[in-house]
Protein backbone atom coordinates (compact mmCIF):
# COMPACT_ATOMS: atom_id res chain seq x y z
CA UNK A 1 0.00 0.00 0.00
CA UNK A 2 1.35 3.52 -0.80
CA UNK A 3 2.37 5.97 1.90
CA UNK A 4 2.76 9.17 -0.15
CA UNK A 5 -0.33 11.40 -0.20
CA UNK A 6 -1.05 13.70 -3.12
CA UNK A 7 -4.16 15.81 -3.66
CA UNK A 8 -4.06 15.65 -7.47
CA UNK A 9 -3.75 11.85 -7.41
CA UNK A 10 -6.61 11.68 -4.91
CA UNK A 11 -8.96 13.74 -7.12
CA UNK A 12 -8.03 11.69 -10.18
CA UNK A 13 -8.73 8.41 -8.37
CA UNK A 14 -12.06 9.61 -6.99
CA UNK A 15 -13.18 10.56 -10.51
CA UNK A 16 -11.98 7.19 -11.78
CA UNK A 17 -13.97 5.43 -9.04
CA UNK A 18 -17.10 7.34 -10.07
CA UNK A 19 -16.55 6.39 -13.72
CA UNK A 20 -16.19 2.70 -12.82
CA UNK A 21 -19.38 2.90 -10.76
CA UNK A 22 -21.19 4.42 -13.74
CA UNK A 23 -19.92 1.57 -15.95
CA UNK A 24 -21.32 -0.99 -13.51
CA UNK A 25 -24.77 0.63 -13.50
CA UNK A 26 -24.74 1.20 -17.24
CA UNK A 27 -23.87 -2.47 -17.64
CA UNK A 28 -27.17 -3.17 -15.90
CA UNK A 29 -28.93 -0.98 -18.46
CA UNK A 30 -27.25 -2.94 -21.27
CA UNK A 31 -28.47 -6.14 -19.69
CA UNK A 32 -32.06 -4.95 -19.25
CA UNK A 33 -32.29 -3.74 -22.87
CA UNK A 34 -30.79 -7.01 -24.18
CA UNK A 35 -28.14 -5.02 -26.02
CA UNK A 36 -25.01 -6.82 -24.86
CA UNK A 37 -24.92 -9.34 -27.72
CA UNK A 38 -25.52 -6.80 -30.49
CA UNK A 39 -21.79 -6.43 -31.28
CA UNK A 40 -20.45 -9.88 -32.07
CA UNK A 41 -16.75 -9.04 -32.37
CA UNK A 42 -14.23 -7.57 -29.99
CA UNK A 43 -12.13 -4.96 -31.78
CA UNK A 44 -10.48 -2.79 -29.12
CA UNK A 45 -9.19 -0.28 -31.70
CA UNK A 46 -11.41 -0.46 -34.79
CA UNK A 47 -14.51 -1.01 -32.67
CA UNK A 48 -14.21 2.50 -31.25
CA UNK A 49 -15.91 3.80 -34.41
CA UNK A 50 -19.48 2.66 -35.20
CA UNK A 51 -20.60 1.87 -38.77
CA UNK A 52 -20.57 5.06 -40.83
CA UNK A 53 -22.63 4.13 -43.90
CA UNK A 54 -25.49 1.89 -44.93
CA UNK A 55 -23.31 -0.90 -46.31
CA UNK A 56 -21.31 -1.01 -43.07
CA UNK A 57 -24.54 -1.22 -41.08
CA UNK A 58 -25.84 -4.02 -43.30
CA UNK A 59 -22.61 -5.95 -42.78
CA UNK A 60 -22.78 -5.54 -39.00
CA UNK A 61 -26.44 -6.55 -38.96
CA UNK A 62 -25.63 -9.63 -41.06
CA UNK A 63 -23.14 -10.76 -38.40
CA UNK A 64 -25.76 -10.32 -35.70
CA UNK A 65 -28.28 -12.33 -37.73
CA UNK A 66 -26.03 -15.37 -37.35
CA UNK A 67 -26.27 -15.29 -33.55
CA UNK A 68 -28.62 -17.40 -31.43
CA UNK A 69 -30.23 -14.24 -30.02
CA UNK A 70 -31.38 -13.08 -33.43
CA UNK A 71 -32.40 -16.52 -34.64
CA UNK A 72 -34.33 -17.51 -31.50
CA UNK A 73 -35.63 -14.17 -30.19
CA UNK A 74 -35.27 -11.29 -32.65
CA UNK A 75 -35.97 -12.83 -36.05
CA UNK A 76 -38.34 -9.99 -36.92
CA UNK A 77 -35.91 -7.24 -35.88
CA UNK A 78 -35.42 -4.43 -38.38
CA UNK A 79 -32.14 -2.69 -39.12
CA UNK A 80 -33.41 0.40 -37.30
CA UNK A 81 -34.20 -1.60 -34.17
CA UNK A 82 -30.79 -3.26 -34.39
CA UNK A 83 -29.11 0.14 -34.56
CA UNK A 84 -30.76 1.11 -31.27
CA UNK A 85 -29.36 -1.85 -29.32
CA UNK A 86 -26.04 -1.58 -31.17
CA UNK A 87 -25.53 2.00 -29.98
CA UNK A 88 -26.37 1.06 -26.40
CA UNK A 89 -23.65 -1.59 -26.35
CA UNK A 90 -21.27 0.54 -28.43
CA UNK A 91 -21.47 3.36 -25.89
CA UNK A 92 -20.80 0.84 -23.12
CA UNK A 93 -17.59 -0.27 -24.82
CA UNK A 94 -16.64 3.25 -25.93
CA UNK A 95 -17.02 4.68 -22.42
CA UNK A 96 -15.00 1.74 -21.07
CA UNK A 97 -12.21 2.73 -23.47
CA UNK A 98 -12.39 6.31 -22.22
CA UNK A 99 -12.16 5.11 -18.61
CA UNK A 100 -9.09 3.06 -19.50
CA UNK A 101 -7.44 6.06 -21.14
CA UNK A 102 -8.44 8.23 -18.19
CA UNK A 103 -6.54 5.84 -15.95
CA UNK A 104 -3.53 5.03 -18.14
CA UNK A 105 -2.39 8.53 -19.15
CA UNK A 106 -2.53 10.17 -15.68
CA UNK A 107 -0.97 7.20 -13.87
CA UNK A 108 2.16 7.38 -16.02
CA UNK A 109 2.19 11.17 -15.87
CA UNK A 110 2.07 11.11 -12.06
CA UNK A 111 4.77 8.43 -12.06
CA UNK A 112 6.99 10.54 -14.34
CA UNK A 113 6.42 13.68 -12.25
CA UNK A 114 7.17 11.85 -9.02
CA UNK A 115 3.71 12.35 -7.51
CA UNK A 116 3.59 8.55 -7.42
CA UNK A 117 7.01 7.25 -6.25
CA UNK A 118 8.33 4.34 -8.29
CA UNK A 119 8.59 2.10 -5.24
CA UNK A 120 4.87 2.66 -4.59
CA UNK A 121 3.73 2.05 -8.16
CA UNK A 122 2.79 -1.59 -7.56
CA UNK A 123 -0.71 -0.88 -6.27
CA UNK A 124 -1.44 1.43 -9.23
CA UNK A 125 -0.15 -1.22 -11.64
CA UNK A 126 -2.49 -3.72 -9.98
CA UNK A 127 -5.44 -1.37 -10.57
CA UNK A 128 -4.41 -1.15 -14.21
CA UNK A 129 -4.17 -4.95 -14.56
CA UNK A 130 -7.57 -5.31 -12.92
CA UNK A 131 -8.99 -2.95 -15.51
CA UNK A 132 -7.41 -4.89 -18.38
CA UNK A 133 -8.67 -8.15 -16.85
CA UNK A 134 -12.13 -6.65 -16.63
CA UNK A 135 -12.08 -5.89 -20.35
CA UNK A 136 -11.03 -9.46 -21.24
CA UNK A 137 -13.61 -10.93 -18.89
CA UNK A 138 -16.28 -8.71 -20.46
CA UNK A 139 -15.60 -10.22 -23.87
CA UNK A 140 -15.36 -13.72 -22.34
CA UNK A 141 -18.85 -13.09 -20.98
CA UNK A 142 -20.26 -11.84 -24.29
CA UNK A 143 -18.71 -14.75 -26.19
CA UNK A 144 -20.71 -17.20 -24.08
CA UNK A 145 -23.92 -15.88 -25.68
CA UNK A 146 -22.78 -16.16 -29.30
CA UNK A 147 -22.48 -19.92 -29.66
CA UNK A 148 -25.62 -21.94 -28.96
CA UNK A 149 -27.87 -19.94 -26.65
CA UNK A 150 -29.31 -16.39 -26.78
CA UNK A 151 -27.93 -15.28 -23.42
CA UNK A 152 -24.60 -14.89 -21.71
CA UNK A 153 -23.47 -17.21 -18.94
CA UNK A 154 -24.82 -15.97 -15.62
CA UNK A 155 -21.62 -17.22 -13.97
CA UNK A 156 -19.45 -15.16 -16.29
CA UNK A 157 -21.73 -12.16 -15.87
CA UNK A 158 -21.38 -12.38 -12.10
CA UNK A 159 -17.60 -12.74 -12.32
CA UNK A 160 -17.58 -9.66 -14.57
CA UNK A 161 -19.57 -7.79 -11.92
CA UNK A 162 -17.36 -8.94 -9.05
CA UNK A 163 -14.15 -8.00 -10.87
CA UNK A 164 -15.64 -4.56 -11.55
CA UNK A 165 -16.38 -4.20 -7.84
CA UNK A 166 -12.82 -5.32 -7.01
CA UNK A 167 -11.53 -2.57 -9.32
CA UNK A 168 -13.93 -0.07 -7.77
CA UNK A 169 -13.08 -1.13 -4.21
CA UNK A 170 -9.28 -1.10 -4.57
CA UNK A 171 -9.30 2.27 -6.36
CA UNK A 172 -11.61 3.74 -3.73
CA UNK A 173 -9.44 2.36 -0.91
CA UNK A 174 -6.30 3.99 -2.36
CA UNK A 175 -8.18 7.25 -2.96
CA UNK A 176 -9.30 7.25 0.67
CA UNK A 177 -5.69 6.69 1.68
CA UNK A 178 -4.73 9.86 -0.17
CA UNK A 179 -7.54 11.64 1.63
CA UNK A 180 -6.98 10.41 5.18
CA UNK A 181 -3.41 9.13 5.10
CA UNK A 182 -1.70 5.77 4.70
CA UNK A 183 -0.47 3.66 7.61
CA UNK A 184 3.25 3.17 8.08
CA UNK A 185 4.32 0.06 6.20
CA UNK A 186 6.58 -0.96 9.07
CA UNK A 187 3.65 -1.13 11.48
CA UNK A 188 1.49 -4.26 11.53
CA UNK A 189 -1.67 -3.32 13.40
CA UNK A 190 -3.81 -6.15 14.72
CA UNK A 191 -7.33 -6.44 13.45
CA UNK A 192 -9.81 -5.35 16.10
CA UNK A 193 -12.90 -7.45 16.72
CA UNK A 194 -15.09 -4.87 14.99
CA UNK A 195 -12.75 -4.77 11.97
CA UNK A 196 -12.96 -8.55 11.68
CA UNK A 197 -16.75 -8.38 11.91
CA UNK A 198 -16.84 -5.63 9.27
CA UNK A 199 -14.67 -7.74 6.95
CA UNK A 200 -17.04 -10.68 7.42
CA UNK A 201 -19.94 -8.31 6.74
CA UNK A 202 -18.35 -7.30 3.44
CA UNK A 203 -18.17 -10.99 2.56
CA UNK A 204 -21.88 -11.36 3.31
CA UNK A 205 -22.61 -8.30 1.14
CA UNK A 206 -20.59 -9.71 -1.76
CA UNK A 207 -22.48 -13.00 -1.55
CA UNK A 208 -25.73 -11.05 -1.77
CA UNK A 209 -24.43 -9.04 -4.74
CA UNK A 210 -23.29 -12.27 -6.40
CA UNK A 211 -26.81 -13.65 -6.14
CA UNK A 212 -28.01 -10.40 -7.63
CA UNK A 213 -25.70 -11.12 -10.58
CA UNK A 214 -27.06 -14.67 -10.87
CA UNK A 215 -30.60 -13.27 -10.71
CA UNK A 216 -29.90 -10.80 -13.52
CA UNK A 217 -28.04 -13.32 -15.66
CA UNK A 218 -30.86 -15.86 -15.48
CA UNK A 219 -33.68 -13.29 -15.67
CA UNK A 220 -34.79 -14.81 -12.38
CA UNK A 221 -36.35 -11.53 -11.27
CA UNK A 222 -39.28 -12.33 -13.57
CA UNK A 223 -39.95 -15.70 -11.90
CA UNK A 224 -42.43 -14.27 -9.39
CA UNK A 225 -43.97 -10.82 -9.02
CA UNK A 226 -45.32 -11.39 -5.52
CA UNK A 227 -43.69 -10.67 -2.17
CA UNK A 228 -43.03 -11.97 0.45
CA UNK A 229 -44.46 -15.24 -0.84
CA UNK A 230 -43.56 -16.92 -4.12
CA UNK A 231 -46.31 -18.88 -5.90
CA UNK A 232 -48.45 -18.49 -2.79
CA UNK A 233 -45.89 -20.16 -0.55
CA UNK A 234 -43.23 -18.92 1.86
CA UNK A 235 -40.90 -21.71 0.76
CA UNK A 236 -41.75 -23.04 -2.71
CA UNK A 237 -41.33 -26.77 -3.18
CA UNK A 238 -38.27 -28.18 -4.90
CA UNK A 239 -35.96 -25.30 -4.02
CA UNK A 240 -33.04 -27.44 -2.94
CA UNK A 241 -33.48 -30.74 -4.75
CA UNK A 242 -29.99 -30.54 -6.24
CA UNK A 243 -26.76 -29.02 -4.93
CA UNK A 244 -26.30 -27.19 -8.24
CA UNK A 245 -29.65 -25.44 -7.72
CA UNK A 246 -27.77 -22.93 -5.55
CA UNK A 247 -25.98 -21.58 -8.63
CA UNK A 248 -28.17 -22.49 -11.59
CA UNK A 249 -31.87 -22.84 -10.68
CA UNK A 250 -33.67 -19.48 -11.17
CA UNK A 251 -36.29 -20.14 -8.46
CA UNK A 252 -33.68 -21.16 -5.90
CA UNK A 253 -31.41 -18.24 -6.78
CA UNK A 254 -34.08 -15.58 -6.56
CA UNK A 255 -35.38 -17.08 -3.30
CA UNK A 256 -31.89 -16.87 -1.76
CA UNK A 257 -31.41 -13.35 -3.11
CA UNK A 258 -34.68 -12.21 -1.53
CA UNK A 259 -33.99 -13.51 1.95
CA UNK A 260 -30.21 -13.36 2.24
CA UNK A 261 -30.60 -9.57 2.13
CA UNK A 262 -32.19 -9.67 5.57
CA UNK A 263 -29.26 -11.69 6.92
CA UNK A 264 -26.93 -8.98 5.64
CA UNK A 265 -29.06 -6.30 7.31
CA UNK A 266 -29.09 -8.19 10.62
CA UNK A 267 -25.31 -8.47 10.40
CA UNK A 268 -24.98 -4.68 10.03
CA UNK A 269 -27.30 -4.11 12.99
CA UNK A 270 -25.11 -6.47 15.03
CA UNK A 271 -22.09 -4.37 14.00
CA UNK A 272 -23.80 -1.28 15.35
CA UNK A 273 -24.58 -2.95 18.68
CA UNK A 274 -20.96 -4.17 18.98
CA UNK A 275 -19.61 -0.70 18.19
CA UNK A 276 -21.86 0.96 20.76
CA UNK A 277 -20.89 -1.54 23.45
CA UNK A 278 -17.18 -0.96 22.74
CA UNK A 279 -17.64 2.85 22.84
CA UNK A 280 -16.35 3.43 19.31
CA UNK A 281 -16.20 7.06 18.08
CA UNK A 282 -19.40 8.64 16.83
CA UNK A 283 -18.08 8.72 13.26
CA UNK A 284 -17.90 4.92 13.30
CA UNK A 285 -21.39 4.40 14.75
CA UNK A 286 -22.84 7.02 12.39
CA UNK A 287 -21.22 5.20 9.46
CA UNK A 288 -22.88 1.97 10.56
CA UNK A 289 -26.22 3.77 10.85
CA UNK A 290 -25.68 4.94 7.28
CA UNK A 291 -25.08 1.35 6.22
CA UNK A 292 -28.28 0.28 8.00
CA UNK A 293 -30.23 3.02 6.24
CA UNK A 294 -28.83 2.06 2.84
CA UNK A 295 -29.52 -1.61 3.55
CA UNK A 296 -33.16 -0.87 4.40
CA UNK A 297 -33.52 1.28 1.28
CA UNK A 298 -31.97 -1.45 -0.87
CA UNK A 299 -34.39 -4.08 0.45
CA UNK A 300 -37.35 -1.76 -0.12
CA UNK A 301 -36.23 -1.03 -3.68
CA UNK A 302 -35.74 -4.75 -4.27
CA UNK A 303 -39.30 -5.46 -3.17
CA UNK A 304 -40.56 -2.74 -5.53
CA UNK A 305 -38.55 -4.31 -8.36
CA UNK A 306 -40.34 -7.61 -7.72
CA UNK A 307 -43.81 -6.07 -7.46
CA UNK A 308 -43.28 -3.96 -10.59
CA UNK A 309 -42.14 -6.97 -12.63
CA UNK A 310 -38.62 -5.56 -12.98
CA UNK A 311 -39.38 -2.08 -14.23
CA UNK A 312 -36.14 -0.65 -15.62
CA UNK A 313 -35.83 2.57 -13.52
CA UNK A 314 -36.31 0.59 -10.30
CA UNK A 315 -33.96 -2.18 -11.40
CA UNK A 316 -31.22 0.33 -12.24
CA UNK A 317 -31.78 2.14 -8.95
CA UNK A 318 -31.46 -1.22 -7.19
CA UNK A 319 -28.11 -1.84 -8.87
CA UNK A 320 -26.87 1.69 -8.21
CA UNK A 321 -27.78 1.38 -4.54
CA UNK A 322 -25.86 -1.91 -4.35
CA UNK A 323 -22.75 -0.14 -5.67
CA UNK A 324 -23.30 2.70 -3.20
CA UNK A 325 -23.72 0.21 -0.36
CA UNK A 326 -20.49 -1.54 -1.33
CA UNK A 327 -18.68 1.79 -1.57
CA UNK A 328 -19.96 2.84 1.83
CA UNK A 329 -18.75 -0.46 3.30
CA UNK A 330 -15.28 0.21 1.82
CA UNK A 331 -15.27 3.63 3.48
CA UNK A 332 -16.34 2.11 6.79
CA UNK A 333 -13.67 -0.60 6.57
CA UNK A 334 -10.99 1.98 5.78
CA UNK A 335 -11.91 4.11 8.77
CA UNK A 336 -11.95 1.08 11.06
CA UNK A 337 -8.47 0.03 9.93
CA UNK A 338 -7.26 3.60 10.40
CA UNK A 339 -8.48 3.33 13.97
CA UNK A 340 -6.60 0.04 14.36
CA UNK A 341 -3.45 1.83 13.23
CA UNK A 342 -4.09 4.77 15.55
CA UNK A 343 -4.52 7.15 12.57
CA UNK A 344 -8.24 7.83 12.90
Amino acid sequence: MPKTQNRAVMIWLFIFVFMVAFLVVYGGYVRLTRSGLSIVEWNPVEGAIPPLNESAWEAEFAKYQLTPEYQKINRNMTLEAYQRIFYIEWFHRFFARLVGIFYAIPVFYYLFKGHIPRKEFGIYALIGFLYIGQAFLGWFMVASGLIDRPAVSHIRLTLHLLLALALFGLSFWVALGHRFGFPESSIKAKWSRLSKLALAGMGVLLIQISYGGFTAGLNAGYVSNTWPRMFGSWIPSGLFDNALDFIQAPITIVFIHRWFAFLALIFIIYLYIAAKKANYPREITNAILGLIGLGCAQIAIGVLVVLSQVQMPLALLHQATAVLLFGFSIFFMQRLRALDYGRF
